[in-house]
């Protein structure tokens, strides 16, 4: 094919910027607002600022292969066909089967206090607002909405508005998160090949498989090292990730990383005048691995308004102690061990109210009940408050079981099709949070219980996905139709959540959907942690919580201690190793210590006394990991923002390989600093297969400690003992 003569690139380039924390974002608009501002360049800041930017315009256009458009063409902040994009839209959207816009004009691009608003037209009577805000920490939040502008009666039907961006050539392996119940936060690895990789959930929650952040990175990037770019939907409801990469690039880029809301067909449909918002994408970029995206997000959390300000109680859970057991002298005891121990919040579980004996029966009527119950729950509430420890109550507030009296008295609440309920999923339906007056009851019914017995902590529930979730009504009096329903769910959910807190401000909830399937930056928003998972065995908790905490800092992760025999596994775990492993979040207990021996109620006490005292560390410094290149001893550290003060959990999951683990760095400490390091025995002292210890080990144990350079601990470290599978053992590090 002969090379055809084609215009030069205009030099004449004019760019907009954000840079933070190492962060920037580039855009250019186009000339004369012709259309959407092309996106130069997210990564690293690059040094020269706007000079450089300028530079980038001409720098890096492509050249033009050929079968392809005669000129090069921009990636937009929401690519679509009529940039040259063939891949996933940023937008998708008609108009009673006519095409939505796909060019817009009058377009304004104006940056300000941190972001850069971008507005436009089109012609069919859509307008688009995108706004890119990039915070102190380097944490890009993109949001983005549509509204109907067009005069006929026809509505806009959206089918998506994603946020997009690009990524470079050096980008070329993607990690994400799988899972399942009791089996949270999986990782799998895979090369960015062609095509679109697609995380796209439809549980109407976020889900036991939700990827969390879906990354692209450099090849072998670990914890501490590489280059990475993540993506999260902030939506707890349908949404998707991706990753995709055409033959063709991205414009002047290798591929794209973007999410969204997952819309079914017809779900979203605007009248005259309404608009949509999209959930907030979060995007985020690091050049020192893993470890820095968790920076970077957990920073940006802690600096909310709304975050946890005191210190997180330890927590005991009635759940895995008596499930819905009902004694009350039995529960009056727990209280009194679980005080004596340190415990300083109490939570009552499953089982307190209506018919509710089994999972079968009574979900919905939130009545404290009088079969059980006699005197109301006070006996009981003001025995824990007596002690001086917080009341906690368990609900699950959106679902009910069919054999309920709310159901019986209101069968037009579930959220079903017009010809039968869904499959039942732990003998639950799904009340509608949409109907006024089923969300107006379960408001009066929470808030009143909270005021009556002074409760400072729900538990709030959520045990199945979603299917079949519709909305049924009439149209013209005789035909029925069966509308989707998640999206104006997930808003109704969480303006409920809002509701509540409006009525009583000191109130905490935690997200807990049968253990970590409603985890996202959406509902973190509204509430005060997440139960990680339903599993408390230590062991399986490891890495459950470690790839957890990419998103979710320490005091907002759930972490019990449960019975020696896990309920869920089977397996017998040590106590030191279950109270390690426990430490590395929101700690609490979920266990029955009233049956608990002498000797486990003073490692308890011991162990509670140490989370009160490292607390401030755990819930405030920036977490560091690493592990052995086998994968059988993890490393976990928090460091504080000084570098003064640090604490590392060291744990083997199973048998290596090798007779000796040899020495591992402790990532994250200041080289040119010394600190005390002492071996914290109230965390657990773990079981060994060896006949000499590590030379250092007994001097970490004294109460002065051993006294080591940064720049050795975190240049090569410490040699560690020869443990026995699910044991390990807690560091304590002060500079000196």
């Amino acid at each position: 094919m002969t090379e055809t003569a084609r215009t030069a690139p205009s030099t004449d380039h004019t760019t907009v910027h954000l840079e933070s924390a190492g962060t920037a974002l580039v855009l250019e608009p186009r000339p004369g607002g012709s259309g959407l501002p092309e996106v130069l360049h997210w990564g690293a800041v690059l040094p020269g600022g706007a000079s450089a930017y300028h530079a980038l315009a001409l720098a890096t256009v492509p050249p033009v292969p050929p079968s392809a458009f005669d000129e090069p063409w921009p990636l937009t902040v929401l690519p679509g066909e009529a940039d040259g994009w063939s891949g996933t839209p940023g937008w998708s959207g008609h108009r009673g089967g006519a095409a939505g816009a796909v060019r817009w004009h009058d377009v304004t691009c104006e940056a300000g206090d941190g972001a850069i608003v971008t507005r436009a037209r089109s012609t069919s009577g859509v307008d688009l607002s995108l706004r890119h805000a990039l915070d102190e920490h380097g944490v890009l939040r993109v949001d983005a909405s549509v509204t109907n502008t067009s005069d006929e009666a026809v509505p806009l039907d959206v089918a998506a508005l994603r946020a997009i961006l690009p990524l470079p050539t050096r980008a070329d392996e993607v990690l994400d998160l799988t899972g399942r119940w009791c089996r949270e936060r999986s990782p799998q690895r895979s090369r960015l090949d062609h095509g679109t990789h697609l995380r796209a959930s439809r549980r109407g929650r976020t889900g036991h498989d939700a990827t969390l952040l879906l990354m692209a990175g450099t090849s072998g990037f670990t914890w501490g090292s590489g280059e990475v770019w993540a993506v999260h939907t902030a939506w707890s409801g349908n949404h998707e990730h991706l990753v995709e990469s055409l033959p063709e690039g991205a414009g002047r880029h290798h591929a794209v990383l973007g999410g969204g809301e997952l819309l079914a067909p017809g779900e979203v449909r605007l009248a005259p005048g309404e608009s949509y918002a999209a959930p907030t994408v979060v995007f985020l970029h690091a050049t020192d691995g893993l470890d820095g995206l968790s920076r970077r997000l957990h920073r940006t959390l802690r600096s909310r308004a709304g975050h946890p300000s005191r210190p997180r109680p330890v927590v005991l859970n009635t759940w895995e102690a008596v499930y819905m057991e009902t004694d009350l002298d039995h529960l009056k005891a727990l209280a009194d061990t679980a005080a004596r121990i340190g415990v300083e919040r109490f939570v009552l579980d499953d089982g307190w109210f209506g018919g509710r004996r089994t999972d079968r029966v009574g979900l919905g009527d939130w009545v404290v009940s009088d079969e059980v119950w006699p005197e109301g729950l006070s006996p009981l509430v003001d025995h824990v408050r007596g002690l001086g420890l917080e009341f906690g109550l368990w609900f699950e507030p959106e679902m009910v079981n069919e054999d309920s009296d709310l159901v019986r008295a209101h069968p037009d609440w579930v959220l079903r099709p017009a010809d039968g309920s869904p499959r039942e999923w732990r003998f639950q339906q799904l009340i509608d949070l949409t109907n006024d007056d089923a969300r107006a009851e379960l408001l009066e019914r929470i808030s009143a219980l909270v005021a009556e017995y002074g409760i400072a902590y729900i538990k709030w529930d959520h045990n199945r996905d979603l299917h079949e979730a519709v909305h049924t009504f009439e149209v013209d009096g005789r035909r029925v139709v069966d509308a989707p329903a998640v999206h104006a769910h997930t808003l109704a959910y969480y303006g409920l959540l809002d509701d509540l807190r409006a009525r009583h401000p000191e109130l905490e909830i935690e997200s807990c959907s049968s253990g970590g399937a409603r985890v996202d930056l959406g509902v973190l928003e509204r509430t005060d942690r997440i139960w990680t998972s339903d599993c408390n065995d230590a062991l399986e908790r490891a890495n459950i919580q470690r790839w957890t905490s990419l998103l979710v800092p320490a005091e907002l992760m759930g972490t019990h201690i449960g019975p020696e025999h896990a309920h869920t596994t089977h397996r017998a775990v040590d106590l030191g190793f279950r109270m390690l492993m426990a430490l590395q979040g929101h700690p609490g207990l979920e266990w029955d210590v009233a049956r608990c021996t002498e000797d486990e109620l003073a490692s308890l006490t011991g162990w509670t006394a140490l989370a009160r005292e490292l607390r401030p560390l755990l819930h405030s410094g920036d977490l560091v990991r690493s592990e052995t290149p086998d994968g059988t001893v993890l490393v976990t550290g928090t460091v504080a923002a000084d570098l003064s003060r640090a604490a590392y959990t060291v744990a083997r999951l199973v048998t290596g390989r090798d007779a000796v683990t040899g020495a591992v760095p402790l990532p994250g400490l200041d080289p040119a600093r010394t600190y005390a390091v002492r071996v914290r025995p109230e965390a657990g002292l773990p079981a060994v297969v060896q006949t000499v210890a590590p030379a250092w080990w007994e001097q970490a144990l004294s109460a002065d400690g051993l006294v080591v350079p940064g720049s050795v601990l975190a240049g090569v470290g410490l040699s560690v003992p020869i443990l026995g599978p699910a044991q390990g053992y807690l560091l304590d590090l002060r500079a000196v």
